[in-house]
């Protein structure tokens, strides 16, 4: 398919070929729905935890005798029925991450693509460079084109100036090819790829 190509300053500069293959499938929901959760599932810590009855510092002594007290049996003043006790069935260290076949997540970015291309929300520039890092040029620049939630893929390497200026802008997002992901692209309204961008990205993901 054939997409336009435009500047950051709203001028055209030509067209550019989308591989069908990558920018033309259909949309599948349950494919983008299971990379995003494997990807969020990855990023978890996992680090919350809460300490058993072997981990709470206390005596082990018999707190009263078993019977003949009027009241219920125990063993432990760490159980978890005394405050400061253990806590039952707790959180503990664990690794959230889930197995996911490579295939599936290379459709699942491919077909991230496609829906964006569907939805009329992809946008391929010349390259995405600046000549100062400045904020307010490249906000205005961004308002110009009508982009408010919007991530800008690059190539291999992301023009300094470009992505210190898009620090500062809520909603604007910058990643070198190899970071684009189907959460990232998923998450912003507007996909913005450079020229070297769409090279890059066919060559991987054909």
């Amino acid at each position: 398919m054939k997409a336009k190509v435009t500047t950051l300053d709203s001028k055209a500069a030509g067209t550019v070929d989308l591989s069908d293959s990558i920018f033309g499938l259909p949309v599948r929901t349950d494919i983008l729905n299971r990379v995003v959760k494997w990807q969020l599932a990855k990023r978890r810590a996992g680090t919350h935890k809460a300490r058993g009855i072997s981990e709470i510092s206390g005596t082990t002594a018999k707190p009263w005798r078993q019977k003949g007290t009027g009241r219920a049996r125990h063993g432990s003043r760490r159980s978890p029925q005394f405050r400061g006790g253990a806590v039952t069935f707790g959180p503990v260290l664990r690794d959230h991450a889930t197995a996911l076949p490579k295939k599936v997540r290379k459709l699942g970015l491919r077909t991230a693509l496609s829906s964006k291309a569907a939805d009329g929300k992809l946008v391929v520039i010349d390259e995405a460079k600046l000549d100062a890092p400045k904020t307010n040029s490249l906000a205005a620049k961004l308002g110009k084109l009508g982009w408010g939630s919007v991530l800008v893929i690059d190539g291999p390497e992301v023009d300094a100036n470009f992505k210190r200026a898009a620090s500062n802008i809520p909603q604007c997002d910058v990643l070198p090819q190899q970071g684009a992901n189907v959460y990232d692209i998923l998450r912003r309204d507007t996909l913005v790829l450079t020229k070297s961008a769409v090279e890059h990205l066919e060559a991987r993901l054909s």
